[in-house]
């Protein structure tokens, strides 16, 4: 049997990700006692309206988000974001920037590679935007180097964000490396043996987008 495992956070009205971007405001372009006059007698339908910044909730980034001259969302290949061998990497949960020494001893070729910090548990509390986990430099770098496809993150930025040259960003995306970052649930998969995707709408001309992350475990 196969298991499917969400690793994305719902996104509602108002919730604030990332602190200094507004939170996303949702509600009907159409409502259903509105539509009542569009349609035959008992049938209604509901067109619902977003309007929210790009970093929402679980989201990926593409290398537009970082590179001008990078690929956006619509250039994504499917193979890269969708089916991919996953592999988590767990991290003590008092240790706040991860380094290489971590990933050494595992294989990261053409994967997605996870890193499970356990720091979505503070999820929607001030505690979230505040010494969160993060990739250290060399940790990026030798990601970059050892192949891998994808890499995901549990916490508020794989950045340090007091760095403002933001190096794993700018390595892996240089690298054409999508990152996921605000992701959950990752300790409910195994370390290997399963199926990762995040895929977002193909939007050209933004390099970050909102994702329903997910992994299928065998």
């Amino acid at each position: 049997m196969t298991k499917l495992i969400d690793l994305s956070h719902v996104i509602e009205d108002g919730m604030i990700t990332y602190t200094g971007l507004p939170g996303p405001v949702i509600s009907d372009h159409m409502g259903r006692e509105e539509s009542r006059s569009h349609y035959a007698a008992g049938t209604t339908f509901q067109i619902g309206k977003i309007e929210m910044v790009a970093n929402t909730g679980t989201y990926i980034d593409a290398p537009f988000h970082r590179f001008a001259e990078g690929i956006d969302l619509s250039g994504l290949k499917m193979a890269s974001i969708a089916n991919l061998d996953g592999i988590v990497i767990r991290v003590d949960q008092d240790r706040q920037s991860i380094g290489e020494e971590l990933f050494k001893g595992n294989e990261f070729q053409g994967k997605a590679v996870l890193i499970h910090t356990g720091w979505d548990r503070h999820w929607r509390t001030d505690a979230y935007f505040e010494n969160h986990p993060f990739l250290a430099r060399n940790a990026a770098e030798f990601l970059k180097s050892a192949g891998a496809a994808l890499v995901g993150i549990d916490s508020l930025n794989i950045d340090d964000t007091t760095d403002g040259s933001r190096p794993a960003h700018s390595i892996l995306l240089q690298a054409g490396v999508p990152i996921v970052e605000h992701m959950c649930h990752l300790d409910a998969l195994p370390q290997s043996g399963f199926k990762f995707f995040a895929v977002p709408a193909p939007v050209k001309g933004m390099g970050s987008f909102p994702v329903r992350a997910f992994a299928i475990v065998k």
